[in-house]
């Protein structure tokens, strides 16, 4: 996480939301060879102290895991260049905005019989964003298809230890010099530019 204070006044609950709202982030683990990393969907439980998951059985990270060992998912939002003209000040130089959330805790693996359930919150979380979309379900599934795609993947948990965020937003340039700057985002490049565009000109406070 960026160290400088000014950037990390999200609230908690303002990082759990977006780590809530992303779904998807970076799964962290050390294996014996070094660091592993996994790409992955999770859900946050009401409190935001799980997140549960699942990876390929296959997966270097999903065997690295026995008993519950440390891990960070890091939750990625949007970000993009920043050029130093766009703030209308002098002594200025290029930087990166973005916003990320950082959920560090102890990752283990969940019993098999557990997967059928994950499977099924999973999907409907998702699929209920998809409103006013029926939503689907594994149940949908053909039996022996579900059986063989499940055979496939371990069910993973988190608990979460801390949250961290950082929304680097440009908030330690005067006001004006950061509204000028987000004017400037949609014609540079990186990632969601409208959304970072709109979160610099109203940041966390």
């Amino acid at each position: 996480m960026h160290p400088n204070p000014v950037y990390r006044k999200a609230s908690h609950a303002d990082n759990l939301a977006f780590a809530r709202s992303r779904a998807f982030g970076l799964l962290t683990v050390n294996g014996d060879g070094g660091p592993l990393a996994a790409h992955v969907p999770f859900i946050l439980d009401e409190d935001g102290a799980l997140a549960d998951l699942h990876l390929l059985r296959s997966n270097p990270a999903a065997g690295a895991l026995g008993a519950a060992v440390p891990a960070l998912l890091a939750v990625s939002g949007p970000d993009a260049y920043v050029s130093p003209d766009w703030y209308g000040l002098a002594d200025q130089v290029p930087t990166w905005n973005y916003v990320a959330v950082h959920l560090r805790g102890r990752i283990e693996r969940l019993p098999d019989d557990a997967l059928r359930g994950l499977l099924d919150r999973q999907s409907a979380a998702f699929e209920a964003r998809l409103a006013p979309k029926p939503v689907w379900l594994p149940g949908k599934m053909p039996d022996e298809a579900l059986a063989r795609m499940m055979r496939m993947i371990v069910p993973m948990r988190l608990h979460i230890d801390t949250v961290d965020g950082t929304w680097k937003l440009a908030q330690n340039k005067p006001e004006s010099a950061r509204i000028g700057a987000a004017a400037q985002i949609g014609s540079g490049f990186g990632q969601e530019l409208a959304e970072l565009a709109r979160l610099m000109r109203d940041p966390p406070v």
